[in-house]
C-alpha cells in the first residue's frame, strides 16, 4: 500500500474540517478515515462494530487523537491501543486543545509517540499540520512490521 491512511479521531465536526482543510492545504492526500468518538476508533482499528469483516491487514500509519471524546475518551483509546500486540506499536499522536499538564503527563505515560495542542489561529494550525505530516508520514522511520505496508 503506497498511500499512508490516517485515523483521525475527533468529535468536533468543526476541528474534523480543520484538519482534513490542513491535510489538503499541504497537499498530503493520504486518505483519512474520521472516528468520531474512541469506541469507532477501536472499532475501526480492530474491525468490530460497523467495521465488521474490514481488511485488517491495512491499518493506520498514524492515529491523529483528541482526548475528549464521547463514548470512551482518549486516554482508554492510547490504553486499548498499547495493550495490543498488533498496535502496540502504532504512532499515536494526541491533537487536543487542552492545557491540562496533567493531560500531558497521562498521555505520554499511556504511551503517546507525540502531543501536541492545537493552535487556534487557522495558518498556525495549518503549519502544525504540514509538520505532523512531514516528520510522521515522510521521515519516520516505522517499526518493520508496519513499515512492510
Amino acid at each position: 500500500m503506497d498511500q499512508k491512511m490516517i485515523l483521525l479521531v475527533e468529535d468536533n465536526p468543526d476541528d474534523v474540517a480543520l484538519t482534513l482543510r490542513a491535510l489538503k492545504k499541504n497537499n498530503l492526500g493520504n486518505e483519512i478515515v474520521v472516528a468520531n468518538d474512541g469506541v469507532e476508533a477501536l472499532d475501526f482499528v480492530f474491525g468490530a462494530g460497523k467495521y465488521a469483516g474490514r481488511d485488517l491487514s491495512i491499518q493506520p500509519e498514524l492515529v491523529l487523537l483528541d482526548l475528549k471524546l464521547p463514548k470512551l475518551d482518549g486516554f482508554k483509546v492510547l490504553e486499548k491501543l498499547r495493550q495490543d500486540q498488533r498496535t502496540k506499536l502504532l504512532p499515536v499522536v494526541i491533537l487536543t486543545s487542552s492545557k491540562e499538564q496533567q493531560d500531558l503527563i497521562d498521555g505520554y505515560g499511556l504511551g503517546a509517540n507525540s502531543y501536541v495542542r492545537k493552535p487556534v489561529e487557522f495558518e498556525n494550525f495549518v503549519e502544525a499540520v504540514r509538520n505532523l505530516g512531514l516528520y510522521w508520514l515522510v521521515l519516520n522511520e516505522r517499526p518493520p512490521h508496519l513499515a512492510s505496508r
